[in-house]
């Protein structure tokens, strides 16, 4: 049988790619950590890493085993807080994944509604974009995956794949807007609108939309854009497509904050979604919303129901944080 202490090695190694990373995040000596490595070959029967250069690196089977030590090692965690939960939510630990600007909005105030509701649960917080939060819940790393897709509807796409145990809340939807500067459209964007209430206090209002998502992104097809994570620019050059052109972009970040900047500074457009504006609004860009742009922002749970019960105040407290503002 094997051993999860080593199994829990391996994964430190094969996340690291070096033993000396690995003793850092385990606390553990590097001859440690190489005696484990070694007492784990002799247990399998198979060589699972080999020197290259001074570090190291996994084998084909070393691979196979680090995936799912990866795998088996989230589910014993998640075993471990789900007991502790179920002594009725006096202790325990339960974990979030999150985009940038879901983390810096609507989820700290979930956080503090979970934190006075349930003192006990030791809340973890992750960030990561949509795709790698789904395959952090899939693995059983993270407890619940905050997450976004395109759409004209709230419907999930196939990409998320409910059909293998990921099961969707809805929380809200989140219109784009273009982002330009302040000088060339004065305008102020309004925050994220949940399904039942403001997500945040409302910001001063903005002049009427273009009447289609062409007239208002038209007027800037000979322009230089700025593009975000790949679903966002993705996201952009559909948009683009549909109004009858393909953006010149200039410019790649994923890093809201500094597309902003960018564009208070004239060097571009650029599409963001109103959460992005309510994260982090700077004073130097002006907005105006895309009409029929939309994302649908979504909470992840793997696993048949019910949810245990630490997983469940969670999105309680996700659900509640975007319908009343704290």
């Amino acid at each position: 049988m094997l051993d999860v202490l080593r199994l829990r090695v391996l994964d430190a190694v094969a996340r690291h790619g070096s033993v000396t990373a690995a003793a850092r995040e385990l606390h553990y000596s590097q001859p440690s950590v190489s005696h484990h490595l070694a007492r784990l070959e002799a247990e399998t029967g198979a060589k699972l890493v080999q020197r290259a250069g001074r570090g190291i690196r996994l084998t084909e089977a070393g691979r196979l085993l680090a995936d799912r030590a990866a795998e088996i090692i989230g589910r014993l965690d998640s075993a471990s807080a789900e007991l502790a939960a179920h002594v009725g939510l006096r202790a325990g630990r339960v974990r979030l994944a999150a985009f940038p600007s879901a983390l810096g909005t609507f989820v700290p105030a979930a956080a503090v509604r979970l934190s006075r509701e349930h003192p006990g649960l030791d809340l973890r917080l992750s960030e990561a974009e949509p795709p790698e939060a789904l395959a952090m819940l899939r693995a059983g790393h993270v407890d619940v995956a905050v997450a976004f897709h395109y759409g004209k509807t709230a419907e999930p796409p196939a990409t998320v794949p409910e059909e293998e145990g990921v099961r969707l809340t809805a929380l809200f939807d989140d219109p784009s807007h273009l982002v330009l500067p302040a000088t060339t459209e004065p305008t102020a964007a309004p925050p994220a609108v949940p399904r039942d209430a403001p997500l945040v206090a409302a910001m001063p209002a903005t002049p009427p939309p273009a009447v289609t998502a062409t007239s208002t992104l038209a007027s800037h097809a000979g322009g230089k854009w700025i593009a975000g994570c790949d679903r966002c620019r993705r996201h952009l050059l559909d948009l683009c497509a549909a109004a009858g052109f393909e953006p010149a972009i200039a410019f790649t970040t994923d890093d809201y904050v500094a597309v902003q900047a960018m564009v208070a500074a004239g060097l571009g457009v650029t599409v963001l979604p109103a959460l992005a504006l309510s994260a982090h609004r700077h004073p130097g860009v002006g907005t105006r919303e895309i009409p029929g742009s939309t994302r649908h922002v979504f909470a992840a749970t793997y696993g048949e129901p019910p949810d245990p019960p630490a997983t469940a105040a969670l999105l309680s407290a996700l659900v509640e944080a975007v319908s009343r503002p704290a």
